[in-house]
């Protein structure tokens, strides 16, 4: 009797003393939205997809729970009832590079383009169809994750059959090396560091040309046409290069 309660003294011992793998936190997403049926229809959603969900109707509670729990993505609507959402966006980005998906009922491509200047990284119209939200959130998640959001610096990136050598400045599509302008180099640079986001013509100005050129998008669009003919297999049809008509440009890896 007395070596069978050692024996089960010591099972117990080694089992407290085993380190036991805690459950993977699950990301948490702050949802800033006034419309209650909205925010339900997201809540629900988005638990179904194993995401933590936070809730506020107006923007002070959304800062308010965003200072006492910092999220992991924000999903903002604009028009809210006491400030409007651009604040939201600067006031986060003083502090956060949390991913921020504005979805609004705002469709014109002026609020688009100032939403994505203040720091925001994709934009919805509303209405809106719940899997693409749910793609977008993804490329958010993927790009905090491999730093993309702060600055892609690897040294080299992979697009499909493009490969861009940042160290070495050399470019190759399919094993073939690919000559580029100082200019269409510094571009295609902006696009690999910022994958996955829509990057306004503002920004894509203010970024290769500098501040002078910002209200002249023509730059913008010959050099784009250009690129698009030396790094996509098929210039016609796109596969990294998309125009988000309106807005600017988004770069896809896949």
């Amino acid at each position: 009797m007395v070596r069978l309660l050692s024996r089960i003294m010591n099972d117990r011992n080694l089992y407290q003393n085993e380190e036991i793998p805690m459950e993977k936190a699950k990301p948490t997403v702050l949802i800033i939205e006034d419309e209650k049926p909205i925010r339900r229809f997201l809540h629900a959603s988005l638990r179904n997809m194993d995401y933590r969900v936070v809730e506020a109707e107006t923007g002070a509670e959304g800062k308010a729970k965003a200072s006492c729990e910092p999220p992991d993505l924000v999903i903002l609507d604009l028009g809210l009832p006491d400030m409007d959402g651009m604040e939201i966006i600067e006031w986060i980005r003083e502090w956060s590079r949390v991913p921020i998906i504005i979805l609004s009922a705002r469709g014109q491509e002026k609020d688009k383009v100032a939403a994505l200047d203040a720091g925001a990284d994709d934009y919805l119209t509303k209405p809106f169809a719940v899997g693409e939200l749910l793609a977008r959130m993804r490329v958010a998640f993927r790009n905090r994750a491999s730093g993309t959001a702060q600055g892609n610096t690897e040294p080299v990136f992979q697009a499909g059959d493009l490969v861009v050598d940042v160290v070495n400045r050399r470019v190759t599509l399919a094993d073939k090396e690919v000559h580029l302008t100082p200019i269409e180099y510094r571009l295609l640079v902006v696009f690999i560091r910022n994958v996955g986001k829509v990057l306004t013509h503002n920004f894509l100005l203010k970024e290769v040309w500098g501040p002078s050129y910002i209200e002249d998008p023509r730059y913008i669009r010959v050099y784009v046409a250009n690129l698009r003919q030396k790094i996509e297999v098929e210039p016609s049809r796109p596969i990294h290069l998309i125009t988000e008509q309106g807005v600017g440009y988004r770069f896809v890896q896949e």
